[in-house]
């Protein structure tokens, strides 16, 4: 019964798990890597063609995000996930295609200008696609035997609409060990869903720690800020650009400017348009109106009841073609623009950023976590210009971080989330968190609470019935990577993982008629033939 640690160790994002018992192989998440790497992940240790489940603990794209490249590789095995998590990665997953797509032709055609060799998609919409026909919700609170040895419960965490943490029962040769992932914990008090719920045992527990060497400041009227910020720029002249993840912090946004309106914050500018420029978002907002019993606070559930939507007010528009989303920069009306992505890595909101970068009348306001390396971590480190499109802006505009509006627990919450284990588990591992996070919140837990805790780099594989260490990771930094390289050799690496999934059907087929197995073996014969020149 082992674990691998594969991605998020030791840095933020691409969170990635492998459990492997008896014939029997897990994953929990397989997230995308967003901004740059610090050390190599390690590759999954086995074929993705043998990967029996995946159990997704969020809809986040660092968690989910490479489902569609796993399918691309083989995997048809089965996804399990709350609802509202298969309903977001349906919409997600599509909209991660589509980047990746577009990026493709868009670096494809400066290729074919300059005689440099063209890329391919990471995975495209088929992959992605694929991958969604192989999601299964499951309800929270509800223990579910996925197969003979294994049980799981999804409870919430909090996070995002339908996020959760992650109870797993194992068993292997008449031993059972149970496993814990927190998942992203949420910071509780959120406008809209629910706060995270506690869990009271486990052998062993992988707990997040993206906040876990800050504490948040006490909770300020969110609504009251963003009405200064939206009064302060309009006065200007200006627009107030807000880089939101579509899924999760768009909604809050939202909930706050209802607000702000329908308290009359803003006498000066009571009819002010709010623009969401983001198909993704939209249709996020939509699957939020959907899971209103399941995800929703009591407070928002309150609202509905009286007939108030928390979420929508006069003057909200919406831009979901291309079209509509370049007119909003021709209108000369101070508005509010709400676009993904969140960091400002991809997608409409780079537009927004080179209409309004360059003029001080405007704000940039960033209400979420900034990866070290991205674009939205540049600008809110000074940056005095930024590159765009090829063309270098100036950065004039005035840049604000909304204080205090984290959808991550801070050490206390983290910390007081791992209090409520009625035993110590046999160890804690502590993941999702940049280097020095990670390490220093495993020393706090030492000190505070008791715990066995330790910050694993990707690789460093686990035994969870000796309780001992089997095998490290490599330690050493990455490098920066060539990216025509990279590109030249992705189709490749695609050729690679169809051989690795046509070995993975070959085992499949001990035991089968001999009729069968010789025609199968005359049909690899021939493709080997054609294309063994």
């Amino acid at each position: 019964m082992i674990l691998e640690f594969l991605g998020a160790d030791r840095e933020v994002t691409g969170s990635c798990h492998y459990l492997n018992f008896g014939d029997v192989s897990v994953l929990v998440d397989c997230g995308m890597e967003q901004g740059p790497d610090l050390y190599v992940n390690q590759e999954i240790p086995v074929n993705p063609a043998t990967i029996d489940y995946v159990f997704v603990t969020h809809a986040h794209i660092d968690h989910s995000g490479l489902l569609p490249l796993l399918y691309n590789h083989g995997f048809r095995g089965e996804i399990y996930a709350t609802k509202a998590t298969c309903d977001l990665c349906n919409i997600m997953l599509k909209d991660s295609a589509h980047i990746q797509e577009f990026e493709a032709e868009w670096r494809n055609r400066k290729a074919r200008r300059s005689g440099a060799p063209e890329v391919t998609p990471m995975y495209d919409i088929n992959d992605a696609m694929g991958a969604i026909e192989h999601f299964h919700p499951v309800d929270y609170d509800t223990v579910v035997e996925i197969c003979e040895g294994l049980k799981v419960r999804f409870v919430d965490a909090g996070h995002l609409l339908g996020s959760s943490s992650i109870e797993m029962w194992v068993e292997e040769e008449g031993q059972t060990r149970k496993i814990v992932f927190s998942g992203d914990l949420g910071n509780g008090n959120r406008p809209l869903i629910k706060n995270p719920e506690y869990i009271q045992d486990a052998d062993y527990v992988l707990i997040e720690s993206t906040y876990g060497n800050r504490l948040h400041e006490t909770p300020p009227d969110y609504a009251r800020l963003l009405a200064q910020e939206i009064k302060d720029t309009f006065d200007r002249g200006g627009n107030l650009v807000i880089p939101a993840f579509a899924v999760g912090r768009t909604q809050e946004m939202l909930y706050h400017i209802r607000r702000i309106k329908t308290e009359e914050m803003l006498p000066e500018y009571p009819d002010f348009d709010v623009y969401i420029d983001s198909p993704l978002a939209v249709e996020a907002t939509n699957i939020f109106n959907e899971n209103v019993v399941d995800c929703f606070s009591d407070e928002a559930k309150e609202l509905i009841q009286n007939g108030i939507n928390p979420i929508r007010f006069p003057g909200l528009r919406v831009a979901v073609s291309s079209d509509e989303s370049k007119m909003i920069n021709f209108i000369d009306k101070p508005k509010v623009i709400i676009s993904a992505s969140g960091m400002c890595e991809a997608g409409r909101i780079r537009h927004h950023l080179k209409h309004n970068l360059w003029r001080p009348e405007s704000t940039i306001l960033f209400v979420g976590y900034q990866v070290e390396g991205t674009l939205g971590n540049h600008l809110l480190n000074g940056a005095d210009k930024v590159k765009l499109f090829g063309e270098e802006i100036d950065v004039r505009a005035k840049i604000v971080n909304l204080p205090g509006i984290s959808g991550h627990a801070d050490m206390d919450h983290l910390t007081d989330w791992m209090r409520h284990f009625t035993e110590k588990p046999k160890q804690v591992f502590v993941v999702h968190g940049e280097e020095n996070v990670a390490v220093s919140f495993a020393q706090h837990l030492e000190e505070e609470l008791g715990l066995n805790a330790t910050a694993p780099y990707s690789g460093d594989t686990f035994d969870l019935i000796s309780g001992r260490w089997i095998a490290y990771g490599d330690r050493k930094k990455t490098e920066p990577k060539k990216a025509k390289t990279a590109a030249a050799n992705a189709v490749f690496e695609r050729l690679v993982a169809a051989g690795s999934r046509l070995c993975a059907v070959i085992q499949k087929c001990k035991g089968m008629a001999n009729k069968d197995l010789a025609k199968f073996a005359d049909q690899i014969n021939n493709l080997c033939e054609k294309w063994d020149r």
